[in-house]
């Protein structure tokens, strides 16, 4: 059943206790004077805004710190981070679970190892069980919102099925209608890599940048977002992005693709593992042990490595004219081994110099970056409708 058409004035309020809710889930705490001043509304109307959002237990209010200026100052407005979402992230080698609040904050993040590449029913079944066992923090929240998942392959917008997420041997699967089955919440999912350009340009990197790319490696491979004009490229189905799929070797490796030389078949996380005598390892592993254990086997790789990125790279500034590139996961890492090999080979192989000027930074929300972009999706109808969900 359609809900009713929100119209005349109730729409107004609507419209402004989303662009609230919006500004204090983006921006952190904001005093009732900078609500007024950066919403463009008048203060009474910000103060009843506020109100009704405290009175849906969306919003709160504090004491702001003393300032040593004259006058009564106005209270800092806080979006309530116990009204939160859960998140799944599955991976090749791993399921991680995570209870992500408004604002981005992350309350857990559990990560369990799997021993085979999970399929969807493992999948669910993991994540069941990890959910039951934070039945303390979710007893803690004042509300659960819904399920967001972070999937490494092709994800329709529309229902959050996986068409195709080839490392993970899915196809055809309707994630989201699965899990909000299994787990009786609301469940919405996404391609991780699009997620985490979102996330990082909410709360991260590309905050304030209008046109950036992101490209996330993980056990999966290689996966990308692009913000163009200040919003997501998403094309016509939702699958925009697949920028591991540049080429960057004509006589490389075949990727699951079916073609070679991909960016996604030459730069690996299980190269740079191999030399490192690990089989699997999160993001924080891998640095800990690049930096005890930098053997000239892996000296080579990760310059073997980089170098390859760069073309990817140069191909997608050109097509692209990016002002900002945000590099996630594995390839944060690799990135952080010789950040000027990278970026001169990137400002030297563009063309018209448009390399020069574009900022290569690391992804800094770290291993809760797919986490909180999950929840992104597992939020956006009720920071579009806070009274009405």
């Amino acid at each position: 059943m359609t809900a009713p058409q929100v119209v005349g004035a109730d729409a107004v309020i609507h419209s402004n206790l989303s662009r609230v809710l919006g500004m204090l889930h983006r921006d952190g705490p904001l005093s009732r004077a900078q609500l007024t001043r950066q919403s463009g509304l008048n203060r009474s109307t910000v103060g009843a805004l506020v109100s009704e959002l405290s009175g849906l237990g969306l919003a709160y209010e504090t004491e702001p710190p003393a300032v040593g200026r004259a006058g009564r100052p106005s209270p800092l407005v806080h979006v309530n981070e116990k009204v939160a979402a859960l998140t799944i992230n599955p991976d090749v080698d791993a399921v991680t679970v995570g209870l992500v609040g408004l604002g981005g904050r992350v309350h857990r993040r559990i990560r369990y190892e799997a021993a085979t590449r999970p399929s969807v029913k493992e999948t669910v079944n993991i994540s069941r069980a990890i959910i039951d066992g934070m039945q303390g923090e979710l007893d803690g929240m004042d509300r659960i919102v819904g399920i967001g998942a972070a999937v490494p392959g092709l994800v329709r917008s529309s229902d959050g099925s996986v068409l195709l997420a080839p490392h993970l041997e899915w196809s055809d699967e309707p994630f989201a209608l699965v899990l909000e089955d299994a787990l009786g919440l609301p469940a919405r999912a996404g391609n991780d890599a699009t997620l985490g350009c979102l996330a990082e340009s909410i709360y991260g990197a590309a905050v304030g940048v209008s046109d950036a790319l992101y490209l996330n490696g993980s056990a999966s491979g290689i996966g990308g977002g692009v913000i163009s004009g200040g919003r997501p490229l998403r094309g016509a189905a939702g699958f925009a992005g697949e920028l591991g799929h540049t080429l960057v070797k004509s006589d490389g490796g075949t990727c699951h693709c079916g073609r070679s030389g991909c960016l996604d078949a030459e730069v690996r996380l299980e190269r740079l593992l191999e030399p490192l005598g690990l089989k699997s390892a999160d993001q924080e592993e891998l640095e800990q042990a690049m930096a005890e254990r930098p053997t000239p086997e892996l000296l080579r790789e990760i310059q073997r490595q980089i170098d390859l990125l760069a073309v990817a790279l140069t191909n997608l500034v050109n097509i692209f004219n990016p002002d900002m590139i945000v590099l996630g996961g594995f390839l944060g890492a690799l990135y952080s081994q010789d950040p000027d090999r990278l970026a001169s080979a990137v400002a030297a192989g563009t063309i018209g110099g448009l390399g020069a000027g574009v900022r290569i930074r690391r992804a800094v929300l770290g291993s809760e970056l797919l986490l909180v972009g999950a929840a992104e999706l597992a939020f956006a109808a009720l920071l579009a409708n806070p009274a009405g969900t």
